[in-house]
This record gives C-alpha cells, structure tokens and sequence, in this order.
C-alpha cells in the first residue's frame, strides 16, 4: 500500500487501527476500510457500497450484511440472521479474522480482503502480496470462470501498476528499456543484413545454391558403398557390353573397337572473375581454414575470399576429326557457363566466367591433355577445341557423306553420367581401392581410373527415327555427360553429334548433322588459310 494508506493505518481519527478491508470488487473496488472500533456494523447500500456503522449509531439506507466485534488484535465477523457470508470461499455464520482472509458479503455483495496490523504483518503491500490476492480472488469468487479469469488478472496489472514500490516500478521500467534496446539492435542489425542482401550479395546466393544444389561428379563414400553392393548384380565391364551388341550384329563390335581411341573423357571446370581487377569469386574461409556455410547451407563467397576458387564442375564427350588434330563436341560443353542460371545476374556485378581448367581423357592414356576453345557454332549446338599435344596417336574419325534413312542402325559412344559410368565398370574391387584410399574428389577420381586404364566410352545401339538437315533423331540409350560423343552408322563414320535428351519421347535423342561440323571446320581452315 502506498504512503498514504499507510498513514491511515497509523492513525485514523487519533485511534491506532488494527485492521481494514480492502474491496476487491463492486463500485467500492480499490478502496479500503479502516476498523480500529470495538464493534462495527457493515451495511450494504443499493448503490453496492459498504459502510460502517459503530453499534450505537444508527442504522442507514441499505441493508445489514455482517457485524465485526473487536477481539484483541484482530476481529470477529458475524453474519446477520438471514444473510449469507463467505470467508475464503466458505459459508461461515462467524469466524475470527486473520490476515490476509477474503471476506464475501452476501449473494451481491463485494469481495474485500482482511488486512490485520498488529506488529507482525507489514504495511505495505509487495508483489507476492499481490500475486496472492489475485489467486485468493481466483479461488473465492464464485463468478463464472472467465469472468473471474479476466477480473484476477486486471486486478493484478491495477495493483502492480498503482501499489508496488518505486523500486519495483523502476526495475520493470529498465527492464523494458533494456529489451526494447535489444529489439532496436536486432532491427537495424536485420535491416543492414536485408541491405547487403540487396547491394548483390543475393546474386552470390544464388551462385553459391547453383554449387550446393549440384551434385559434383564424384561420389560420396556411402554412394561408393552402395556402388559396389549394386555392381554385384550388373554388367561391369565394356567387354560384357560389346559382348551384348557383338550378339546382335558382328560389325559392331568392329566399329567399336576401332572407334573406341577417338572417343575421350572431357572434364572441366570454370568460375567467375571480376573484369576489371582480374579477382576470382573464391570461398571464403573461417579462423580453421574450414569454408564458411551459411545456416541454410550455402558456402559463403567473395572476391575477397581467402579460400579455393568457387567452381562450377562439369563432363562430357568429344571425338577426334580424321586428319585434324581438333576435337568435336557441343557448344554446351565447349561454353559450359551459357547454360548457368547465374551467368546474368554474376555479368551484371561486372563478373565474367573463365575457364579455370579443361581436359581430356584418351582411352588408354594415363595422363590427360589440356583442350581449349577453337570455335562454337552461333546455330548449332557444336564446337571445336583444340588439343595442346601436336599428335595424341588416334586416327580420328571420318565425317558420313550424307545423312541417315530413318530405320537405319547407329551405334553412339560416350561417357554417359561422367565419372559414375566409369566407376560402374571399373568393379567392385577398383571401387573398395577407391574408397579405402580417400581420393574421391573431382579431379583424383578420374585420375585413379586413367591410370588404371578404366577411362572407357560406353556405347550403345539404337535406330534412326528421323532425319533432316537440323536434326537428327534416334532412340540409342545415352544421358547428360554422354554429350557431344559421336552417332556412327554400321561402317563407323559419323552421322551426327549427340547434342540432347528427350525422355518425354519414348528416350529419343537429338543429334546434330554431321554436315553442320563439315560446315564448320571448313569455316576454320578458311580463316587459317
């Protein structure tokens, strides 16, 4: 209670009080009675106030609802005949008060509190105080649940807002500064974020999702794991597939074989860098040397990062031109960087894509030769790359002299799925090697399988559904990597270019014409010429 209150309980009229009732609820609700007379009586007025009477006076408006009689430091309550009463929830016709009863009047009557001063219970009134008033309203009043829920609970905010200590209103109130302190920081710290999110680093974003959303041509140990349980039950080797289509024509394993040199792996990887200070987009590292993700997974990246180059990995097929020491293969492999959802939004902050390395694998060889970008075609899904070495020892393949009847047999080469066709045919045992000496990254995959001879082309047979001067449609088993390997005819010439994949179709697949490659390495000798 406050000053005030206080005062009135040390002296009311001169007499040293000793009790008061607080009302809880009713018109009267927030105030308080002082008692300090031997005997009281308590009336309720129409209005719903209670008032006090000493037993010599008389009687006012209203009707009687109890009497208190003064019992050393405390009070008795008696109930008037043929009125009800309640303390703590229960009738009673008299009782002696203690400190801190709840006192109900009547079936109309307010509910008020008993305070008792007699040197052992404090004046003022503290939270706990508080707090325990509202559940011994909680519990006495016979209201309807809700009723009483919503009027405990503005009493307490009432009490604690008006009642408590300086101190306590003060503590609340730096608590509350300090949280809404806290709220601001978390705000502005939210606001620079969003800020930086839209100066460009959403564009790095969603780089940076390209490169965690794709999975890099090597696997996993527990893919390698499950790799070696499925190769139990599948043709593991090249010589089980020749055996397969040697079953349905004798010549085409002749093709095969005689192809299978012309036809190598290519492996490269590219990324992004600035144009005018030549810095490449790179992963950033923390204090462990370790690439710093972002909680949703992504690898943080900047032009100022201290860390690897952020690459983008990609395979695919190529085949040596007869008499040329040029390769073929699509432009989609050639200009790997044209199919990245990123490349407008990484061109726009002023980056450009590099190739960072580019290689092939000949069937055979245990050491890759470094290709670059001749030429690709501006209306066709072909390119040509040039070999480093002056002569790689294949005879190449011949051109067809014209296009293909639909129905007539192909033969197509490649390297379907990258790195994991190969590893399904090197074996288990080449498998578990690979798994126990921890070398499975990009690069050191296709090592180990060059040194151990497994860089192999996968070939397989199928039927020409169409022909035109675009395209050439066939039905041959192939997949991504396998692109830009060659479509043979049964004398092992080069019908055309596998370019796509139409699954939707029956597995059909478009191939360019050989004639677009004539076309185009005509255009090159032209220009060297």
């Amino acid at each position: 209670m406050d000053a005030e209150l206080q005062q009135n309980a040390a002296d009311s009229n001169g007499a040293k009080a000793v009790a008061a009732l607080e009302h809880l609820t009713g018109p009267c609700r927030g105030t308080v009675t002082w008692l300090w007379q031997p005997l009281v009586n308590l009336w309720l007025s129409p209005e719903g106030y209670i008032h006090v009477f000493v037993a010599e006076a008389g009687q006012a408006a209203g009707n009687p609802v109890a009497r208190l009689r003064r019992a050393e430091n405390s009070y008795v309550i008696e109930a008037v005949e043929g009125r009800s009463l309640w303390v703590n929830g229960h009738r009673v016709s008299s009782r002696l008060l203690k400190h801190g009863d709840t006192i109900e009047f009547g079936e109309n009557g307010p509910i008020s509190r008993c305070y008792l001063y007699d040197g052992n219970h404090r004046i003022h009134e503290s939270v706990g105080d508080i707090l325990s008033d509202t559940a011994a309203y909680f519990r006495s009043s016979r209201q309807p649940l809700m009723k009483k829920l919503f009027g405990s609970c503005g009493q307490a905010l009432r009490r604690l807002t008006v009642r408590t200590t300086i101190l306590f209103r003060v503590g609340v109130l730096v608590i509350l500064a300090t949280l809404a302190a806290l709220a601001y920081q978390q705000s502005r710290i939210n606001a620079l974020l969003q800020t930086r999110l839209e100066s460009g680093v959403d564009e790095l974003e969603r780089f940076s999702r390209t490169l965690a959303r794709l999975r890099e041509e090597t696997p996993t140990p527990a893919e390698l794991e499950a790799l070696s349980l499925e190769l139990r039950g599948r043709m593991a080797t090249t010589a089980e597939r020749v055996a397969e289509i040697e079953r349905l024509s004798g010549a085409s394993a002749t093709v095969i074989a005689q192809s299978m040199a012309s036809v190598p792996f290519l492996q490269g990887a590219y990324g992004f860098r600035e144009t005018q200070s030549g810095r490449m987009l790179r992963h950033v590292l923390d204090e462990d040397g370790q690439r710093l993700i972002l909680p949703n997974g992504l690898p943080v990246l900047s032009l100022d990062g201290d860390g690897p180059i952020a690459e983008r990995q990609f395979t695919g097929t190529g085949f040596v031109v007869a008499g040329d020491n040029i390769l073929v293969t699509n432009r989609h492999v050639g200009l790997p960087w044209e199919g990245d959802a990123n490349i407008n939004a990484m061109t726009a902050r002023g980056l450009e894509p590099v190739m960072i390395r580019f290689i092939a694998y000949f069937p055979g060889a245990a050491d890759p030769v470094d290709v670059t970008l001749l030429r690709a075609s501006d209306d066709a899904d072909i390119a040509l790359l040039r070999i480093a070495e002056t002569a790689v020892g294949v005879a190449g393949l011949r051109l067809a002299d014209g296009p293909p009847t639909p129905g007539d047999d192909v033969i197509v080469m490649g390297y379907p799925t990258g790195l994991r066709s190969m590893l399904a045919q090197a074996g288990e045992v080449f498998v578990k090697d690979l798994r126990q000496s921890e070398e499975i990254d990009f690069w050191s995959v296709a090592v180990r399988l060059a040194g151990a001879g497994r860089i192999i082309p996968l070939a397989s047979r199928g039927i020409v559904g169409r022909a035109s001067a675009e395209t050439i449609v066939f039905d041959a088993d192939t997949t991504h990597g396998g692109s830009g390997g060659p479509v043979l005819d049964v004398d092992g010439a080069v019908l055309a270019v596998t370019a796509a994949i139409l699954p939707e179709y029956g597995g059909s697949n478009l191939g360019v014409p050989a004639e677009r490659v004539r076309a185009l390495l005509d255009a090159v000798q032209a220009e060297q010429m």
